[in-house]
């Protein structure tokens, strides 16, 4: 099973740190997970900025890197695809 993991930073000032906002079930497919990530860099509302003016997403190894551009300062957020494992045996 393959999920489409948003991480974007929190806080502010010296305080931002990263976290996971979202986890979202993207199939057993790579191809449709890539399609369900690619919506959510597009449609994700990010924390920060509050007021989004512009948004880049760049296609990275593992996803998407989005770049928000709000009025006073520019956050981004990671959209990461990630496949259930489950323990080896043994």
């Amino acid at each position: 099973m393959w999920w489409a993991v948003v991480e974007e930073q929190r806080g502010g000032g010296e305080a931002r740190t990263w976290a996971v906002t979202k986890t979202k079930p993207a199939g057993g497919d790579r191809d449709h997970a890539d399609g369900v990530a690619q919506r959510l860099a597009f449609e994700h509302k990010p924390v920060h900025p509050s007021s989004p003016k512009s948004r880049k997403v760049l296609r990275v190894a593992d996803g998407y890197l989005v770049i928000v551009e709000g009025r006073t300062s520019t956050f981004h957020f990671r959209v990461t695809l990630g496949e259930t494992v489950t323990a080896p045996e043994q």
